[in-house]
Parts: structure tokens; C-alpha cells; sequence
């Protein structure tokens, strides 16, 4: 037996089960999954070849389409008895018949162009070098039938004659297209009687029409299509650097085959369609890899089924299996709860079977163990209740009390005013900090504690301090966290009147704001400097936790407020250096 083997049988038994299922599961999924990958991969790749063919004929079938309606409205227009009328005159007079000769003629221009906005303009030339046009004009004087256009129809009166980018014209438009933005066609009109040419018509079309037929049927994402003329010369092509760099003899094969070339280090799929009835070609490109993803998506898409299926089949397993196992893992979550500290725990069998037996003895362990505990706490208990009896006949309140009455006594027979006032004022301090054990008091007892301690300070610093109470008479019902006060006074007194020359003062107030309580304790010590200051409040706020920075005592009231009420309550310092501190206590309102 190899070394594997005792750690896979020492597993529980329902890891053991649901491994035995898993692997009955697994094997026919990945068989299914992979034999599945291959067949849909390959019909996808006899698909996506087909739509590519497909889209590629769509694509130059549009164009002809338009170039063909074009090409009617030529026919049209060489029909109208207005245009033949035209094309019979010398000249172009401004009589009221050659007025009405151009009107007629604009107005069958205009028949066409409001009904086609792929048209960018009409002209019509007769042989006398007379034209009418709708926004399209002569730029210098220049006969128009010298132009390329014209010869070349009227040459060859039967054909539709195409010009890709029509550079070097001798004409202009009012919209200024330029020979990028169009695609020129000129056809002769005929004579019936004497069979010569009559005259041109010029008619030059958007390059957005075929731009909008491209763009929407855009092959992938950086795929494209760009169309070229008989000549080589590119129609239209969108702005990428890949075109210029397919060669024209890649694309003098028959039509419909793909072909696969390397650019720029990315393998690219290129299709072409020759049109029979204009000669141009549209070229479809598109890289490989962006075929590829629809496979690594498909097969990414197979496995991902596989592992849930897999998973939810595992899931099902392990339910079964649990049926077997529960009162197993029910035990073993008892005793780890019982190992945590927890011993109200108790195991609940239907079944007096081995497992059942094991968890009556499980029971009665827990219960002498519960048992030995209450006894220790029991134990503690009294203990403890001893030592704090023995600690407060040691210490008697009234006996104190009584003690300092008694000294009180006796510095009035002396006439010791100043004694008795110390000794008072130390009386209070003591009865309002014991309070019989209350945590919150009467915010007058709070001022009263602060007046005690202030007049035994003042008695020891005379007149380096003078202090001001001003308490707002609407506060004065509520109620607060017993002794929160007298840290921060102390605390301005050692360290800020103290630490300055001349004397000092000490103001108390306290209002109600933003439905809160809020005390003040304002100094005109020596005040904080600012990064110290910054410290301070950090440290107040949480942000550090180094309490040595303002002293246990102020560290301690901040902490109690926070934790018996929230972190929106507490203390906060503001100080000018060499001028005073401020420190600000924020409490909520308690009433009663």
C-alpha cells in the first residue's frame, strides 16, 4: 500500500462517498463534453465560412442595386420630353423660352433629387456645351464636353460609364463634395433619328450610401470591407493601414474563395465578390483570431456547462450521501462546540444502533463536566463575595464621612475657615463619587462635584487660578456619566495654567446643540501645539490607540462615553499655542 492510501481511507466517510460519485459522474461528462466541442466547432467553422461568403454578395448586390437605379433615373431623365427639348438649343438665352426650357429641365431634376437623397447632383450637358444642374456648376470656362466623363460616354453611348473619386474636374458643388465623398456616372443620350449623342448626363452619387451598407453589416469587431474598381482603384475603404497592404493579386482568384494571408503578424481571412454588372470588387477582411474566439467560446461555454453539471450532480450526491453520515457529523459539531466552551449541548438519536450508543455517552460526559464546572464557578463565587465583605469592613464610607465631620468640627472651633471649607468641599467630593454605587447622576451634582474640586484647587493656587461655572438652566433636569468632568479640569490646570506665568482661568458652560448636551472647559494655559493637538484628537477618535498621549484619566472619559453611548459622542480638543485649549464634551440627552 503506498502512502496515498491511508489518507484517502482516513478520510470521513462522506468525502469517501461523494468521491466515489464524483468520478462515476465525471467520466461521461468529459467524454460528452469533448466529442460535443468537436462536432459543433466544426459545423460553426462550415457556417461562419458560409454566412462570410454570404454577407460579401449581399454587400456588392446593394451597391448594384444602387448603381442600377441610378443608372435608371438616367433613363428617365433621357426620356423626358423637357430634357430633349433642351438638348435641341444653341444657346441659352435669357428670352422667356430658354427661362422656360431651364425650368422645365431643373424641375426633372429635382423630381429625381428630392426623391433620392443618395444623389449629391445632376448635370445635364447637351453637345453645344449648354448645361443645366441642380447645385452643380462650371468652374472656369473650359468646354464640359472635353471632360473624361463626357468623351468617354459619348464614345460609348450604350454603356453606363463609373468614375471612382472624380479628381480634376472642371466642375463645382454648392456643397462642396470632394472626389473622396463620391462616386461619379455618365451615360450619352441618343438621337432616335440620327443615332448620334445628343448629349451627357452626369450624375454623381454619395459615398455614404455604400458607407451605410458596409458599416452595417461590419464583419466582427476589427474586422472590414472595402470596395475597388475594374482599375484596382479603392471606391471606398474605411481608415485602417491593413488595406494598403493586400495585394490585387490576392483577390484575382474567382470569387467566393477564401483566402488566408499573413499582415503585420496576424493571420486575416479575406474574401472577395466581383460584381458582373459594374466590375468592382467588394473585399471582405477579417482576422482570424476573432474566428477563433467564437470556438475558444464555445469550448469555453462547454466546459463551464460540464463543471456545473458536475457540480450540481456532486450537490445531489452529497445529499444522499448526508442521509447516511448525519448523525456522524452531527456528533462531531457537538463536540466542537463542546470543545469551544459551549455544554448545553445535548445528542438526540432515533436510532439505539452504535452511533446512538456513542451519543449517550457523549451525553452523560458533558453532563459531569457541566456539573464540575458549576461547581468551580460556585466555588469562585464566594470566594469572591468573602474578599469584597473583608474589603468593605475595612473601608466604611460613613465612617469617612463622619471623620472629616468631626475635623470640620473642630477647625471651626479653631475658627480655621479656610479648613472647613477644604474639608466640605472634600466631604462632597467623596459623596458624589461613591453616589451609592450609581454610574449616572444629576448634571447639578456633576457641577457640584466640579465646583468641590475647583475651590480645593483654589485654595492651594490661590490667586494663579479663578475659574467661572455658567451652566444653562435648560440642562440642568437631565443627567450624566457620573465624574467626567474633573479629569479634563485637572487636566487644564497641570497642564495649562500651570505650566504658564500670571494666573490663570478656567471656564465651565454647557448648553444644548444639535440635540445633544455639550460641555465646555475652556483655558487660557499655554495651550497644544498643533501637531501635538492633532495627535490628541486621533488618538480621541480611534484612529490611535496610544492613550498615553493625553493621560489615563482623559483617555478613560472619552472611552466610557463611546462605549455606553457611540461613536457620534465623546471628546474633542481645539487649542491655540500660547493662547489656550477648549476641550468639548459631546453627551447625549438623558432624561430623568
Amino acid at each position: 500500500m503506498n502512502k496515498s492510501t491511508p489518507i484517502f481511507f482516513n478520510k470521513s466517510i462522506g468525502g469517501k462517498l461523494a468521491f466515489y460519485f464524483f468520478l462515476v459522474i465525471l467520466l461521461p461528462i468529459i467524454t460528452i463534453s469533448i466529442l460535443g466541442n468537436l462536432l459543433y466547432k466544426n459545423s460553426i467553422t462550415n457556417q461562419q465560412d458560409e454566412n462570410v461568403k454570404q454577407m460579401a454578395r449581399q454587400i456588392s448586390n446593394n451597391i448594384d442595386f444602387y448603381i442600377k437605379d441610378t443608372e435608371n433615373i438616367i433613363n428617365y431623365l433621357s426620356q423626358d420630353p423637357r430634357i430633349l427639348k433642351f438638348l435641341e438649343i444653341n444657346t441659352l438665352d435669357n428670352d422667356v423660352t430658354s427661362k422656360d426650357i431651364k425650368a422645365g429641365v431643373s424641375k426633372a431634376i429635382y423630381s429625381f433629387t428630392t426623391m433620392h437623397p443618395e444623389i449629391a447632383g445632376i448635370m445635364i450637358v447637351n453637345k453645344n456645351d449648354i448645361f443645366v444642374s441642380d447645385i452643380m456648376s462650371r468652374i472656369s470656362r473650359d468646354p464640359l464636353t472635353n471632360e473624361r466623363w463626357y468623351l468617354q460616354a459619348s464614345a460609348n453611348p450604350n454603356t453606363m460609364h463609373l468614375f471612382s473619386k472624380p479628381v480634376g474636374r472642371n466642375i463645382n458643388n454648392i456643397f462642396q463634395f470632394s472626389a473622396d465623398e463620391v462616386v461619379s456616372m455618365s451615360k450619352s443620350i441618343i438621337n432616335k433619328e440620327t443615332g448620334e449623342c445628343s448629349g451627357v448626363i452626369l450624375i454623381d452619387m454619395k459615398l455614404d450610401i455604400i458607407k451605410s451598407l458596409i458599416e452595417y453589416v461590419k464583419p466582427a469587431k476589427t474586422g472590414f470591407i472595402y470596395v475597388v474598381d475594374s482599375n484596382g482603384e479603392i471606391v471606398y475603404s474605411p481608415v485602417n493601414e491593413i488595406v494598403y497592404r493586400i495585394k490585387d493579386s490576392w483577390i484575382e482568384n474567382p470569387s467566393d474563395k477564401i483566402l488566408i494571408k499573413r499582415i503585420k503578424d496576424t493571420d486575416y481571412e479575406i474574401i472577395h465578390k466581383n460584381s458582373t454588372y459594374t466590375g468592382w470588387r467588394t473585399v471582405e477582411v477579417f482576422p482570424l483570431n476573432e474566428s477563433l474566439k467564437v470556438m475558444n467560446s464555445l469550448a469555453y461555454y462547454s466546459i463551464l456547462i460540464a463543471i456545473i453539471t458536475l457540480l450540481i450532480a456532486e450537490i445531489l450526491a452529497i445529499f444522499f450521501t448526508r442521509s447516511i453520515v448525519k448523525p456522524i457529523a452531527k456528533l462531531k459539531r457537538l463536540m466542537k462546540k463542546t470543545e469551544e466552551g459551549n455544554f448545553d449541548v445535548v445528542f438526540n438519536s432515533k436510532y439505539n444502533d452504535e452511533i446512538g450508543e456513542l451519543g449517550n455517552a457523549f451525553n452523560n460526559m458533558v453532563r459531569e463536566i457541566k456539573n464540575l464546572i458549576n461547581l468551580v464557578q460556585i466555588e469562585g463565587k464566594k470566594k469572591r463575595k468573602a474578599e469584597i465583605s473583608i474589603l468593605h469592613a475595612q473601608i466604611k464610607p460613613h465612617f469617612i464621612y463622619n471623620t472629616l465631620d468631626t475635623i470640620q468640627w473642630m477647625a471651626q472651633e479653631h475658627e480655621a475657615q479656610d479648613i472647613v471649607d477644604l474639608v466640605g468641599n472634600l466631604t462632597n467630593l467623596l459623596r458624589i463619587g461613591l453616589s451609592a454605587g450609581a454610574e449616572i447622576i444629576k448634571i447639578p451634582q456633576e457641577i457640584k462635584h466640579v465646583e468641590s474640586y475647583l475651590m480645593i484647587q483654589k485654595i492651594r493656587y490661590e490667586d494663579k487660578l479663578n475659574y467661572e461655572i455658567n451652566i444653562k438652566a435648560e440642562i440642568l433636569g437631565f443627567s450624566v456619566i457620573k465624574l467626567i468632568l474633573q479629569p479634563l479640569i485637572e487636566n487644564a490646570i497641570y497642564h495649562g495654567i500651570k505650566e504658564k506665568r500670571g494666573s490663570g482661568y478656567i471656564k465651565i458652560s454647557g448648553e444644548i446643540k444639535d440635540e445633544k448636551v455639550y460641555f465646555n472647559i475652556e483655558d487660557n494655559g499655554i495651550g497644544i501645539k498643533e501637531e501635538k493637538l492633532k495627535e490628541i484628537n486621533e488618538m480621541l477618535k480611534g484612529k490611535t490607540s496610544n492613550n498615553a498621549v493625553v493621560g489615563y484619566g482623559i483617555f478613560n472619559v472619552n472611552e466610557k462615553i463611546k462605549l455606553t453611548y457611540g461613536e457620534e459622542f465623546g471628546l474633542e480638543y481645539y487649542s491655540i499655542y500660547g493662547q489656550g485649549t477648549t476641550v468639548t464634551v459631546a453627551h447625549p440627552i438623558i432624561k430623568g
